[in-house]
């Protein structure tokens, strides 16, 4: 197996200087949905009909060697070859994310096979109401909810992905997560949205004041539960210190190429690897050094430097080494409020085996206006 440790060792001892740990796999950029924040479908309009074969993206597994991937897009279930393409990477001994919109998890679930080192991502930006809003669709948080219980019922792995805007109430958010706890969900995954040059809507996006002062909150609500963030990431997003961008960490490979110099920006694509990582000026790139990168703190460009970058500081290893053993990646399963391990091993709210009905969860406290986007 591809452990991240083991890796890490390799690397340091060949000496290479940078070195991705997770691969950005985008077999196509076609998506079921239009979201208000994502600039992919914007950005590659021309070209969303295309998408890569199954080989290209193993040669691009193979190239790159990080030991975990990423399969996103456009909405990888929407690949026609997502079973097989999952299969030969996992057979790499890689760990897969599967991000996903969740619509068509119950549908395409019989393409897959349960293991400790592939997760359904499903991606939730709120409660019915504010996710609904940010997705341009009615109906879709409950679809995705349906998918997530399928998912647990048949013994996956599943973990949410919340993107935080200006006007995200964190609040909505510790009930976004707490409901998904009674469903068996495995984690959460959060980082601010990036201002993408494709969206016009750019007033829903932060500046890194703003970023600090929404994660101050997010960290003193959220800490119960199963945050998979590195902790040093999490002092980043708090303001509690600065870290340095290092794109090379999560490359991305989509049917254009090897995309420079990161998972946001285009500058260029390059045929392969070794030349995304040679012929991109990195220096050029950050904070400070291109207007783009500015209000920049996605777990993209900074969740890898806790890990590759500079700014370390005394006791970084010991924490890393900590959140890595700590049982599931930034929590232990002891510590999450209310959770039992059902008949099969796998975890549910109240014990029971995960029911395919949608339990459809409160609204935000006081019906608060929702995350008003369009």
């Amino acid at each position: 197996m591809t452990s991240m440790g083991g890796y890490l060792v390799r690397k340091g001892l060949s000496g290479e200087k940078r070195f991705p740990l997770t691969l950005m796999l985008e077999p196509l950029h076609t998506c079921n949905l239009t979201c208000t924040g994502c600039g992919r479908i914007r950005e590659y309009k021309a070209t969303i009909g295309e998408m890569l074969t199954v080989e290209q993206c193993l040669g691009a597994v193979d190239e790159c060697g990080a030991p975990i991937v990423s399969i996103c897009g456009g909405e990888p279930l929407m690949y026609p070859e997502i079973g097989r393409l999952t299969s030969e990477i996992l057979a790499r001994k890689k760990h897969i994310y599967l991000c996903t919109n969740g619509i068509f998890i119950h549908k395409r679930l019989k393409d897959f096979k349960p293991t400790s080192r592939f997760f359904f991502n499903v991606h939730l930006d709120g409660l019915e109401k504010t996710h609904d809003i940010c997705v341009e669709r009615d109906g879709v948080f409950r679809e995705a909810v349906e998918g997530i219980q399928a998912a647990k019922a048949a013994g996956f792995l599943v973990t949410s992905n919340t993107t935080i805007y200006k006007e995200t109430d964190i609040e909505e958010i510790d009930q976004l997560f707490e409901y998904l706890q009674t469903l068996g969900v495995d984690g959460h995954m959060i980082s601010p949205a990036y201002s993408y040059a494709a969206v016009d809507t750019k007033d829903i996006f932060m500046s890194r004041e703003e970023i600090r002062r929404k994660f101050v909150q997010a960290s003193s609500l959220l800490e119960r539960y199963n945050i998979m963030t590195t902790p040093v990431y999490m002092e980043y997003l708090r303001g509690e210190r600065e870290l340095m961008c290092t794109a090379w960490g999560n490359p991305t490979y989509n049917p254009r190429g090897w995309k420079g110099p990161c998972y946001l920006m285009t500058d260029a694509h390059h045929e392969h690897f070794h030349d995304l990582m040679e012929k991109t000026p990195w220096e050029k790139y950050g904070r400070g050094r291109d207007p783009r990168c500015a209000d920049c703190m996605v777990h993209v460009g900074y969740e890898a430097s806790s890990v590759l970058g500079g700014n370390k500081k005394f006791g970084d290893t010991w924490k890393l080494l900590s959140w890595t053993l700590s049982g599931k990646m930034g929590g232990l399963l002891k510590d999450r409020p209310n959770l039992k391990a059902n008949g099969n091993g796998h975890l549910n709210g109240n014990g029971a085996h995960a029911s395919h009905a949608v339990a459809v969860p409160p609204t935000a406290a006081a019906d608060k206006e929702a995350f008003r986007i369009l």
